[in-house]
């Protein structure tokens, strides 16, 4: 299923905006793009809002027929219980993890450990667990810690953007990490010239337009084939001010969602 993520409302959650966009209101601009599945991920206010908060938002979900999904960083215990918790609330059948957070950095050992005493608690709750591919850990890394942890509910979030700060080459990404994963970020990148032609700056583009070969994604992992969703993100860096950011974002989710329905 392709479904839209907090990331392709990053500028209009931002408080750059003039009218910051609630959680709820992503939901509704979600379903008038006639897509039926958003994936909340480190939407920060998520981590404190309160019970009734959280209800609120699940129900207003519900109301409108969407499917949730989670994201969070971190593996500490206490925010492993916090997702499967917030997953029960929304329904939601899997959360995108991360094997570290701004302060909390286990040593490869360490997050099998973790993930090895709470994974049976996610399995026994149908809820999949995916570690997203990222810079901080190397994609072989990855690999060898679900293989540690071997649990049904554990795999991977492919996004191959990220692991380009490595040095790794995107197309090696998704066909080391095909056979595991479970759910996909789609977003396309591209290097351009600084101004002065010293250097370059790694960012986003519009999907379609940049370096992602996002056909061969296709080929190899077959996400429409094994019922994988295709989450929508974008790396819009601020365009100047906020009305023509907000322009630009939603003219990248529209395309993106356009290039997907599009593709076999």
């Amino acid at each position: 299923m392709i479904g839209l993520g907090t990331y392709a409302f990053f500028w209009q959650h931002s408080d750059r905006a003039t009218s910051p966009l609630s959680l709820i209101g992503a939901f509704e601009a979600t379903k008038e793009l006639g897509v039926d599945l958003f994936q909340i991920c480190d939407y920060g206010p998520l981590e404190t809002m309160s019970d009734g908060a959280v209800a609120d938002a699940a129900r207003a979900a519900r109301e409108l027929g969407l499917t949730v999904q989670l994201g969070t960083k971190g593996l500490e215990p206490e925010r492993l219980g916090r997702y499967l918790d917030l997953a029960e609330a929304f329904d939601a059948r899997l959360v995108r993890g991360m094997p570290y957070n701004d302060v909390f950095r286990p040593a490869l050992p360490g997050a099998a450990d973790i993930l090895r005493a709470w994974m049976p608690r996610y399995e026994a709750s149908g809820v999949a667990f995916a570690l997203e591919t990222y810079e901080q850990l190397a994609t072989s890394d990855l690999l060898a810690l679900i293989g540690h942890v071997a649990s049904p509910a554990l795999g991977v979030c492919l996004d191959p953007a990220n692991v380009v700060a490595r040095l790794e080459l995107p197309h090696d990404c998704v066909e080391a990490t095909a056979p595991h994963v479970t759910n996909i970020h789609v977003k396309d990148f591209a290097f351009a010239r600084q101004p002065g032609w010293v250097g370059f700056t790694y960012g986003g583009a519009e999907l379609g337009t940049g370096l992602h070969d996002y056909p061969h994604l296709l080929r190899t992992v077959r996400p429409r084939e094994r019922g994988i969703d295709e989450i929508v993100e974008h790396w819009l860096s601020w365009q100047g001010d906020a009305d023509t950011t907000i322009r630009t974002e939603r003219d990248w989710t529209r395309a993106s969602l356009d290039y997907l329905r599009s593709t076999p």
